[in-house]
């Protein structure tokens, strides 16, 4: 039987938080060395060309695997 509850909106907030949260460390630890000495408006530029395609990709599916819990 299919859930057709409306999703709860915070469980979704903290699923997306909690894939964005160590993606962004691990970015930092990465990829910041390597640009380091850049205008700040190029490195943010590189995190975001990096980080939207990759939430825009794992976030959809995350929420679709927590689909039972969310929607509770």
């Amino acid at each position: 039987m299919q859930n057709t509850s409306k999703p709860k909106v915070w469980k979704m907030m903290l699923i997306s938080w909690l894939f964005v949260y160590p993606v962004i460390n691990i970015m930092f630890a990465l990829v910041f060395p390597l640009i380091a000495t850049f205008p700040q408006l190029v490195k943010t530029l590189i995190f975001t060309v990096i980080l939207v395609p990759l939430m825009g990709v794992c976030i959809p599916m995350l929420h679709k695997k927590f689909w039972s819990w969310i929607t509770k």
